[in-house]
Order: structure tokens, then sequence, then C-alpha cells
């Protein structure tokens, strides 16, 4: 009798097949795994004055914290058995109407380790459903009039009940592990809210320039505008966040995007920035959170930065 032939799949469906199953596996793991691999990074750069003592800063940034987000909460608070001299938070705190709560449950334990931080945009706004392929087409611009947060009770928490230092287009003058650190920074420079043209005055008004101080920038958004403008004012070191370094990358090449102006090399990570004569450490978070609209993590781990500064040769 005859042997009935059996006909195997074509290799293009055998091709699909797989990459299916790859973004299934990517989605899962992004999603349902990495996003909770909280990471600290620890990294030594040179900045400060000839003979000053050594500064460990914790670098946080763009927690976009909602209420229900205990695991980012706790990792937080744990941060603080890390005994930092000092915090810089680049902003993005909030990422829910009610974020403050977990917000407060995160950075209780800093109580009196001094500390700065800057607005991003969702410090003031919420945020809301976005297409991400948007995010390969430029810079992410406003789109439908958001839900505004209660910025007021947040820098009210930093300021008075942590003791923060508030440099939204502003300068402050700090005493950090013994060391005299004159800080400034912007507003959210992704939404134009930053006034690099306050800054050389607000700066004079700290008292006559000293050799002896180092000078610390601190941005939510890297543009190369701030960036260039922190190094000119004299900026030994440079903070930022915002682009989560570009939050799904691709392995063994880095972020496909980073919602700003910056190269992609430098959207995440230590590196150094060169403007004029002089170059800069440069430490841009990639963050510890993302947008509950968007809420994966592919090659690219929720982190914080400890940053021990150390005197220039």
């Amino acid at each position: 009798m005859p042997v009935a032939s059996g006909r195997s799949a074509h290799p293009a469906l055998i091709a699909l097949g797989a990459v299916g199953a790859a973004g299934v596996a990517a989605a899962v793991w992004g999603i349902g795994i990495e996003r909770y691999l909280f990471t600290l990074r620890e990294e030594t750069a040179p900045a400060l004055a000839p003979g000053s003592a050594p500064i460990r800063v914790l670098h946080v940034s763009d927690a976009h914290m909602a209420p229900w987000q205990h695991r980012k909460q706790d990792w937080l608070a744990s941060l603080a058995q890390l005994k930092p001299d000092l915090v810089v938070n680049t902003g993005d705190n909030l990422g829910h109407r009610d974020g403050l709560e977990g917000i407060r449950r995160s950075f209780d334990p800093f109580a009196g380790i001094p500390g700065v931080f800057v607005h991003g945009s969702n410090d003031v706004v919420g945020p809301s459903p976005r297409n991400p392929l948007r995010y390969f087409l430029g810079p992410s611009k406003k789109q439908q009039e958001p839900e505004t947060l209660d910025t007021e009770a947040m820098d009210r928490y930093f300021t008075e009940e942590l003791g923060w230092t508030d440099l939204d287009n502003a300068a402050a003058r700090l005493t950090v592990a013994g060391n005299t650190v004159d800080f400034f920074g912007v507003n959210d420079a992704h939404r134009d809210w930053d006034r690099l043209d306050l800054l050389p005055a607000a700066i004079s008004d700290l008292g006559a320039p000293d050799a002896g101080i180092t000078k610390l920038g601190v941005t939510h958004a890297p543009y190369q505008r701030i960036l260039n403008g922190f190094t000119s004012l004299g900026a030994d070191a440079i903070f930022g966040g915002h682009t989560h370094g570009g939050q799904v990358c691709l392995p063994g090449y880095g972020a496909l995007v980073a919602n700003c102006d910056i190269p992609l090399k430098q959207a995440k990570g230590l590196s150094t920035w060169s403007h004029g004569a002089r170059s800069v450490p440069l430490n841009v978070s990639a963050g510890c959170g993302h947008s509950i609209y968007a809420p994966v993590r592919f090659a690219c781990r929720p982190e914080a930065t400890l940053l021990t500064l150390t005197p220039r040769a």
C-alpha cells in the first residue's frame, strides 16, 4: 500500500516562528525579570581640588515611582547602608499622582545626609501613554495635557525633612565630607525649563571664586547645550539622568535611543565630556524606574551609582 510522504515546514515559517519565540522570550525577560534586577554601579573619577578628601556620591535618578512598587522602594532604602557622603538626585522621581508615598519610603533613611536635586518633567506632570516607536524619530515631544503632580509636597519633603538642596536653575555652596563644594543645576532641559543664563549670577552670589572649591553640575536631561554650558561655567564633574540608558538596548551594542541629543555611547555610565579646552567626568544614570505605561527593561538594568570623587592629579 502506498506510504504517505511527509512535507517539511517552509523555511520561512520556521524562521518566523523562531523570531516570534525569541520576541516572546525577550518580552518575558524584560517585563517580568530584568526591570527588577536593581544594580549598584560603582565608579571612581578624579574631580576634586588637589588635597581634598574623597567624596562618596550616591547618584539616583528616574525612579518614576508608583505607590505599589515596593521592591524598588526597599532597594532604594537599602542604599542608605552605603553611608554616602552626598546624594545627587537627577529627577523624574514621581510616576503616579500618589508617587510621593513611595518616595518617602525610599528616601526616609537618607535624612541628614547632604543631598541636592533637580526636577525632571515627571516631578511636575504625570506620565501618559505613548507609542514607544516614536522615540526612534528623535526626542519625545509633549502630547496630551498630562495630570499635574504635587511638586510642592515633594520639594517640601526633600528640603525640609531630608535637608536636601533644590538646584533648579540655582546654585548652592555646601560642606561635604569636610570639603567645600559649589553646586549648580538646571530644571528639565527636555521641556526647555532650563535657565542657563541665570547661573553665572547665582554662582557669583556664592562668593569669590576659589581654586580649592570643587564645582559640580547637576541636570536631569543631559542635552549637549547643558553639558557645554556647565563645562564653561567651571564644573569639575557633571551628573545627569533622563535617558534610562536607552531602557531597551541591543546586547553587545548598547542604547538605541537616548531621548536627547547626547551621543548614544554616553547615554549611560561614566564618561568624559569635552568642551573647549576642558574635559570633565560625566555620569549619566540609567535610572532605576520606568513609566508605568512602559514597564520593561532589556539589556539595561535599573541602577544607581556610587561614584567616589577623588582629587585631581
